[in-house]
């Protein structure tokens, strides 16, 4: 292991939360981007379902159930600066960007939708699928593989586009979009922007009213350490009043406990934004990560972010290892990314010396350091890869298809 930096370990408050998370005691656990470490308190919060669906039955819905989706959401305001009562929960981002879908009429001259071809697929699957509906898909190229230049996708936006549904942070490598610019591009020409924050919620610092975004979505398997099952949608208040999903239900209805037969008669709070009966485990679980991460503060989440890919990425130099992420800290998440030979077989070699990373084509390796990871943890990674690769540990491994 390479001797000890100076500057090692210098957020001692963020480290002595390490206990928090189980995974930790025996894992070097660099997966954040995929999955964050799963809190020591979802036990508990599990248990409390479980205990209320046993005890309560029926009554657990009005003593807690019903209301989760506004209450976890209140949990994600807190973090991204929303309104409170302002952010519903749903099971994932495909959902909810469906959901967005089935607002929005294709029929008129504003009909385009434009993101970028370094979405996350499952955005893209879901705005392809509106083309049978009336949409026009334009989607902006990278010119390098790991970003998209702001100017291109600026120049996209026109008086037709409807929508700008796009990654905050790229999930490939790490590269972070100017969304104050590219909301105000689509603001003057009247279109709306929505922004997928999955890779960025929880590491990166943003305020949803302080960039005017129209929508926000993602979920808590990431930074946020909520595991999977719950994604959250903001919506700005005054955009809110004006949809009329079609995907819809009983909890969007104004009075769900009258069963009115026919066509839908909207709440006029986020509750619009639901569907139907929610997915309340999910909501238990993920509430112990919000709570950390709201108390942490990402503010100081991104300060040791920086200054730990910082290091990594010059330490990655120093071995001869190269990125395809963004070198400068402001157009980079919280991912760096290590581009190395046959990275599928280096992944499993890696996980069996109990370090976890992944790897996506064309980017290598992909390592994300959070607030409970310590600068040990990181050299230990980096000259285990450096070994494996100089060996040729991988080949042991590589007719393993990649896991993660």
């Amino acid at each position: 292991m390479a001797p000890q930096d100076p500057t090692a370990e210098s957020f001692p408050d963020l480290l002595a939360r390490r206990s928090e998370f189980p995974i930790l005691e025996h894992t070097t656990y660099l997966i954040n981007h995929s999955l964050g470490a799963m809190p020591r308190k979802v036990y508990d919060n599990l248990r409390e379902y479980a205990d209320m669906w046993a005890t309560r039955g029926i009554r657990a819905w009005a003593e807690g159930w019903w209301a989760s989706p506004v209450e976890t959401g209140n949990l994600i305001a807190r973090i991204i600066d929303a309104p409170a009562g302002s952010v519903v929960m749903h099971q994932n981002v495909s959902v909810i960007q469906g959901f967005v879908a089935s607002c929005l009429d294709y029929s008129g001259p504003r009909n385009r939708i434009v993101y970028t071809d370094m979405n996350f697929p499952t955005v893209m699957y879901v705005w392809e699928a509106q083309r049978r509906h009336g949409a026009e898909i334009v989607s902006v190229p990278s010119r390098d593989g790991i970003g998209v230049e702001t100017e291109d996708l600026l120049a996209a936006i026109d008086e037709r586009t409807l929508l700008v549904p796009i990654s905050h942070v790229l999930f490939q490598t790490g590269y972070r979009q100017d969304l104050e610019a590219i909301v105000a591009r689509a603001h003057e020409v009247g279109a709306m922007v929505m922004a997928d924050c999955y890779q960025s919620t929880g590491t990166v610092p943003f305020s949803v009213t302080e960039l005017g975004l129209d929508m926000v979505c993602g979920g808590s398997v990431k930074w946020l350490c909520g595991g999977p099952g719950a994604g959250y949608l903001y919506v700005r208040p005054e955009l809110r009043d004006t949809l009329e999903p079609g995907l819809t239900g009983w909890m969007a209805h104004a009075e769900p406990f009258a069963f009115e037969p026919g066509p839908q008669r909207y709440a006029d709070d986020a509750t619009r934004l639901l569907h139907g009966s929610p997915a309340v485990p999910a909501l238990y679980a993920a509430r112990a990560g919000y709570e950390i991460i709201g108390d942490v503060g990402v503010e100081r989440i991104r300060e040791k972010s920086v200054v730990q890919t910082e290091r990594f990425l010059a330490r990655a130099d120093e071995r001869g290892l190269t990125t395809r992420s963004p070198r400068d800290p402001a157009r980079r998440g919280g991912t760096v990314t290590l581009a190395v030979e046959q990275a599928p077989a280096v992944v499993k070699a890696l996980a069996e010396r109990e370090i976890l990373v992944d790897c996506r084509p064309n980017v290598g390796l992909r390592i994300s350091p959070h607030f409970y990871t310590t600068n040990d943890e990181l050299d230990a990674c980096l000259d285990a890869v450096v070994e494996i690769v100089e060996t040729g540990a991988w080949k042991a491994h590589a007719t393993q298809a990649s896991a993660y």
